[in-house]
């Protein structure tokens, strides 16, 4: 028996020895002092020493607590859920042989009766505590019980809360990593439907384009189930993505990236950004003959971290009137994961800032990565 096994908590309803029993020993002591102070208030000339009463009440309540720590610790889980025929036939007679032998275990080791001069044999003393104290006796057991099963009742209770809280968090956990897996394979395709089409007109544009694509592959695996990545991290997939893109459209569109460098740290989504990127290009910029402009900004705005991607293009109007921005997997995709991280506390907004300009702007929490792996506001 080890100093954890004593003075741990047990798995089982009540506790471990030292402190369930010492909790009743407790009770025995201040019973003790009440008898004692009563005694002396109701007929101060009596003469009597304190230490007999201890003695009586603390190994009344030093057995009783055995008792009740074994009982429990053998039969905790079958009292928790037991009904009234089990307590009927099977507690019941056990409490009253244990109030019994409480009784003669006082008789033998006290016969004369603690607030008084007068000694009597085992027999008188046993008839006096079973006359006297046998209910008060069965009483400390079933109080015992009932405080007992309340605490069972209370922990139950703490762990079905426990439970459904972490229920909630891996069902949470799983809808955000389902998101993430929708996006992969649409940005997969999407890529090899680029690669394909050029391999008839630009073989080596083709395949400088699969080795980007590898490349990126290569960062998403090395992520693996993380759900919130630095934002250079981030930024450092994207700027591989826009160079893939950039092959795509032989260098017609300019890219333009500006990021708060006190942000690198902040933590975002991981992969939220490339479908914003993608939609900038497939919605508004392939869709204009020459040139081009693609520009993401990152900055702090009120304790929050803002972060908008802007492209020329044909404008809102027109991209609606031909398929519509921002449908399919995209942007729906972007506004459950940012729910599901951070609730009403982000946003995701498009507008069209001018004629041919388009905005998509995400808001979030300010948060950054602490050294141990949490998050810091």
């Amino acid at each position: 028996m080890n100093i954890e096994m004593l003075f741990g908590r047990s798995k089982r309803l009540g506790m471990r020895p030292i402190p369930f029993v010492g909790s009743f020993l407790i009770v025995g002591l201040l019973f003790a002092i009440q008898q004692w102070v009563g005694a002396r208030t109701w007929n101060p000339k009596m003469q009597f020493d304190l230490l007999p009463v201890i003695g009586a009440w603390e190994l009344q309540y030093l057995l009783w607590g055995l008792f009740c720590w074994f009982l429990w610790s053998w039969l905790g889980s079958s009292l928790q859920k037991a009904g009234w025929k089990y307590l009927l036939f099977r507690i019941v007679p056990v409490s009253i042989l244990m109030s019994v032998v409480v009784e003669m275990a006082l008789a033998a080791c006290f016969p004369q009766f603690p607030v008084s001069r007068y000694r009597m044999s085992f027999w008188q003393r046993l008839d006096f505590s079973l006359t006297e104290e046998f209910a008060e006796n069965t009483a400390v057991f079933w109080g015992a019980f009932l405080a007992i099963r309340a605490i069972g009742y209370y922990r139950e209770s703490r762990q079905r809360e426990r439970d459904m809280s972490q229920l909630s968090v891996e069902v949470t956990e799983a809808r955000m990593m389902a998101l993430r897996m929708q996006i992969n394979p649409h940005f997969l395709f999407n890529a090899m439907n680029s690669i394909s089409s050029m391999m008839y007109s630009d073989v080596r544009a083709a395949d400088k384009m699969l080795e980007q694509l590898s490349c990126l592959l290569r960062i998403s695996l090395e992520r693996g189930p993380r759900q919130l990545i630095c934002l250079r991290e981030e930024m450092d997939f994207i700027e591989m993505y826009l160079s893939l893109q950039d092959i795509r459209s032989a260098g017609q569109v300019r890219q333009d990236i500006s990021i708060d460098p006190r942000l690198y740290d902040a933590l975002v989504p991981t992969m939220i950004l490339q479908p914003l990127v993608e939609n900038a290009y497939v919605h508004g910029l392939s869709r204009i003959s020459t040139g081009g402009l693609i520009e993401i900004t990152a900055k702090g705005e009120g304790g929050q971290l803002s972060i908008s991607v802007r492209n020329s293009g044909v404008g809102l109007k027109a991209a609606n009137g031909n398929g519509g921005r921002g449908t399919g997997v995209g942007l729906s995709n972007i506004e459950k994961r940012l729910h599901l991280h951070f609730g009403d506390k982000s946003d995701l907004a498009i507008h069209e800032i001018a004629n041919d300009m388009v905005e998509v702007k995400m808001t979030l929490p300010q948060m950054f990565a602490t050294g141990n792996g949490a998050t810091s506001h």
